[in-house]
């Protein structure tokens, strides 16, 4: 777990908290394309023509190259929208799991996560957390090093607790 920019990781791939477009969006999505360069969006544009013609479904991952980013490639996936009513954990693993099983498909070794429907989705952090660190810790990988980088202080203490309690 570290605090910083998602952006700014120099590992073989990060994962990109995406909407079911492709095609860019606010927060990390956003940050993104926007320091990754016109080559994702012209990749995704690509996906969305010819895989994916109605968007990239809840919990599913694809890859594209990383353009102008540190990492080798991007990993989409598409986290689900918290419901107060509607345990969406279930979805939220699929995010973590399904982005590991493309990381291994590519061959990448290390890989970066974001806190995956934490910002506009509305998923709490106290509730994401365990979700995340469970799955990665718990899933059939080839992937040597998982980091999660988390944009402020908050974030940081509760994955870090999520962490501890899942020691």
């Amino acid at each position: 777990m570290v605090q910083g920019d998602l952006t700014e990781q120099e590992v073989d791939a990060v994962v990109n908290a995406a909407n079911s477009s492709l095609l860019g969006g606010g927060g990390v999505d956003g940050a993104i394309h926007r320091r990754g360069g016109p080559e994702i969006l012209a990749e995704c544009r690509r996906l969305r023509a010819e895989r994916y013609p109605d968007g990239l479904p809840t919990g599913q991952a694809v890859a594209t190259t990383a353009g102008r980013l540190p990492a080798r490639w991007v990993i989409h996936t598409v986290g689900p929208v918290y419901s107060r009513t509607d345990d969406r954990s279930a979805l939220l693993a699929s995010c973590h799991r399904e982005s590991l099983r493309v990381a291994d498909e590519l061959g990448a070794a290390s890989v970066a996560f974001p806190a995956i429907s934490c910002g506009i989705y509305g998923y709490p952090l106290d509730e994401a957390a365990p979700v995340a660190v469970a799955t990665v810790r718990d899933a059939a990988t080839r992937v040597e090093e998982v980091r999660f980088v988390l944009y402020d202080d908050e974030a940081l203490a509760a994955f870090a607790g999520a962490s501890a309690d899942d020691a």
